[in-house]
């Protein structure tokens, strides 16, 4: 797929010391009889504080099944792990909200084949017509004339998992 190739990317992203600290501090906080780790119900209270939602059932079981069988919850090693990565994934789609609000100039929501076509030429002039409508035309994934933001997440993430 075509934004695959032109090198849409999650980055590697390195914590603060004071974000890193920040995390330390709501893991303890969250390990209320000091015991070494999260279990289900700290690890939705940790998320709460740090991102301002629960978890929802699947992720908890998702994070919980990660862990090592021979503890009764996440480490604080397993869960600043689980925070960066979480973190990483919250600045790429932040990323990708901002290159679709550039492309739609005219704050609709969506994008259309017009919209795709002035991004293009400011960002790759040279680029031959055909490919921009094959790129709209791939990722206007219902064929409405019309890409939402989902449809362009998807095509930006695509490949990546």
């Amino acid at each position: 797929m075509f934004f695959s190739e032109a090198g849409a990317r999650p980055r590697t992203w390195e914590a603060s010391p004071s974000e890193h600290k920040k995390w330390v501090e709501v893991f303890r906080a969250c390990d209320e009889d000091n015991k070494g780790y999260l279990s289900r119900e700290d690890f939705k209270v940790a998320v709460v504080m740090l991102f301002g939602y629960k978890p929802s059932k699947i992720e908890a079981d998702a994070v919980m099944s990660s862990v090592n069988p021979n503890t009764s919850g996440l480490t604080l090693e397993e869960f600043l792990n689980i925070i960066r990565k979480k973190k990483e994934a919250q600045l790429y789609r932040n990323e990708i909200r901002h290159i679709f609000t550039a492309f739609d100039r005219h704050y609709r929501g969506y994008l259309t084949l017009e919209d795709f076509q002035k991004a293009f030429k400011q960002v790759a002039p040279k680029l031959p017509e055909r490919i921009t409508l094959e790129v709209f035309r791939e990722v206007d994934r219902d064929s409405d004339g019309h890409v939402s933001f989902k449809d362009f997440e998807y095509a930006m993430s695509y490949g990546q998992k």
